[in-house]
């Protein structure tokens, strides 16, 4: 009698049995090694990621960046197995005489994918090789041989699932966290590292968290927020190696829960000065690494919208026409790629945008100078598209008195009293970014619309007089208006380097004094605005992550991405149409 099995009861009493016919797990996606014509994995890299609650998916080693960025479309992490040493001609350098074999046909496909998945966040776990991969792409360096420098043996034949050395962990890391059991108090964790090449200089980008007692490199994490770490040993041949996959399956659980909420809510940015850089002739369509704002970083930061300003410098002479020219540049990046990306006026037509698939880009005008002291000037700008008017800069004008002014006229002048009622009449908001706090004062007092700060920062916590003391931002609640929290790095913090961390301080402390409802994001990108967690648009959902952290809800969420300012918007612009 033959025997059968029955495959059929198992998929009725599973998957048919229920809808969905699965629970979400994340997507980890495992490079693949090569060898023997063949792309093969061990199987402790794909059974560790299935039984921390991943999907596993085998990436073969493919260096065709169409394939590699259809792949990553699809992914929520990824994890950069073992494997045969670099080619050291990837970093510059003629092979040593103790180079171990080479696998060049991982080489290129494994720098490209890495590459790839760090400008889109994707968590990313390296393992062995793995470390040294993000090594090789994201700027540290792997020495290509350790016997003359090593003490103890890194290379042993002794089984993977025995853990033949000891390193020392960081307590401050996160692998530290990762690890509870033996000595942990210590930080001391028994490893299985099989290598002679390894990294020794992990680059601005990582920093290192463990290293064996004869100080060779064993792990190290990203240092900007980014859910990114390497490590030396093989912890999926460990019997306690579990708690790491755990880790990079969770990372991928949070980044597509990011990415959901980010489908739905419509993301905008308040401020950038993109524009300041069109003398250097940028690409927009690039990934141009001298701007902070284009369409791949705002596609791989999920950014559905920017609010690009023309500038003035104080004393810019022909100011009119130059705003003109700023604005007409402006234009030609959106008929160039007039597939991905159009001009917004109205909160309505970012909507559209956004369900059509397409960025946005709203216009506004960086310093009142622009006007050149006439009210038709104001009327054709306004007929031109621009949502917001800054009313000064870093100098008094002919308008108001600046936050780094000398009080020429004690607050709003008289021509900026007949700014401000026609900038109503108009439909267009008034921002009080820069302004003195006469001017500030005056204008809310003198507008009949509520007022936006498009990119300023809390006082309390940075005293520069750039920022918004409580009473000013309690007082612009009452009036119903917005301050967009700014990543200006001397406005978060009195020295040293701003980070994620300080960012949101100033956006809690904002919540806290003028509630949920009149607070935002206006990143002040290209025009110095960039900090560590947040510094291009490609890394805005970090900001995303921390709210969730917080404990923000999808409403609350929506409101700080740009809805409590197209509120506002939408207030100004309705007044212009009674």
């Amino acid at each position: 009698m033959v025997n059968t099995y029955d495959w059929q009861s198992l998929l009725t009493a599973t998957a048919y049995n229920r809808f969905p016919e699965a629970p979400h797990r994340p997507v980890i996606g495992i490079t693949g090694n090569y060898g023997e014509n063949l792309c093969k994995l061990a199987e402790g890299y794909y059974k560790s990621i299935q039984k921390a609650g991943g999907t596993p998916v085998i990436i073969p080693p493919l260096s065709d960046v169409d394939t590699i960025v259809n792949t990553l479309d699809h992914l929520d992490g990824l994890l950069l197995s073992g494997g045969g040493d670099y080619d050291p001609h990837y970093a510059g350098e003629e092979p040593s005489p103790l180079l171990g074999t080479i696998n060049q046909e991982r080489d290129l496909p494994e720098l490209l994918i890495t590459q790839l998945a760090y400008n889109r966040q994707l968590p990313i776990l390296g393992i062995c090789r793995g470390i040294q991969t993000l090594a090789m792409t994201l700027g540290g360096h792997v020495r290509q041989d350790i016997s003359d420098i090593q003490t103890l043996n890194h290379s042993q034949q002794e089984e993977r699932h025995v853990a033949t050395h000891s390193v020392i962990v960081e307590k401050d890391s996160t692998l530290y966290n990762i690890y509870g059991g033996g000595r942990r108090e210590e930080g001391v964790k028994m490893v299985n590292s099989f290598h002679h090449q390894a990294v020794d200089d992990p680059g601005a980008r990582f920093r290192v968290t463990a290293r064996s007692e004869d100080g060779i490199i064993e792990a190290m994490e990203s240092t900007e927020y980014k859910s990114i770490m390497g490590v030396q040993w093989h912890p999926e041949c460990l019997e306690d190696g579990e708690p790491i996959f755990r880790w990079l399956v969770g990372e991928a659980e949070a980044y597509h829960t990011v990415g959901d909420l980010h489908r739905r809510v419509l993301t905008l940015d308040s401020h950038c000065d993109t524009p300041m850089f069109f003398p250097q002739h940028v690409d927009f369509g690039h990934r141009d690494p001298r701007i902070l704002v284009d369409l791949h970083k705002m596609t791989e930061g999920r950014q559905d919208a920017t609010i690009m300003v023309a500038y003035l410098p104080q004393g810019q002479a022909d100011a009119k026409n130059y705003a003109d020219s700023i604005f007409d540049q402006i234009e030609d990046i959106v008929a160039r790629h007039s597939q991905y990306v159009a001009l917004a006026r109205t909160p309505a037509d970012l909507w559209q945008h956004k369900w059509a698939g397409k960025k946005s880009i709203m216009l506004g005008i960086e310093n009142g100078h622009a006007l050149e002291g006439s009210l038709d000037n104001l009327r054709h700008f306004a007929h031109r598209g621009i949502v917001y008017l800054t009313l000064c800069h870093n100098g008094d004008n002919d308008i108001c008195d600046s936050a780094r002014g000398t009080q020429t006229h004690g607050g709003v002048s008289a021509f900026g009293r007949e700014v401000i009622r026609e900038l109503n009449q108009l439909g267009v908001m008034v921002d009080l970014s820069h302004a003195a706090e006469s001017s500030f004062y005056d204008a809310l007092e003198l507008s009949q619309t509520p007022i936006v700060c498009s990119h300023s920062s809390c006082r309390v916590l940075c005293d520069h007089p750039r920022n918004l003391t409580d009473d000013q931002m309690r007082a612009l609640a009452e009036h119903g208006g917005v301050m967009q929290v700014t990543l200006y790095n001397g406005f978060l913090v009195q020295d040293g380097q701003a980070t994620l961390d300080d960012a949101m301080r100033h956006v809690d402390h904002a919540i806290d004094i003028m509630g949920i409802d009149h607070v935002g994001l206006g990143t002040d990108f290209d025009g110095d605005g960039g900090i560590i967690g947040l510094a291009n648009a490609s890394e805005l959902p970090h900001f995303t992550r921390q709210l969730l952290k917080r404990g923000y809800t999808e409403d609350d969420i929506q409101k700080l991405w740009g809805g409590n300012f197209l509120r506002v918007m939408q207030q100004v612009q309705a007044m212009s149409n009674k």
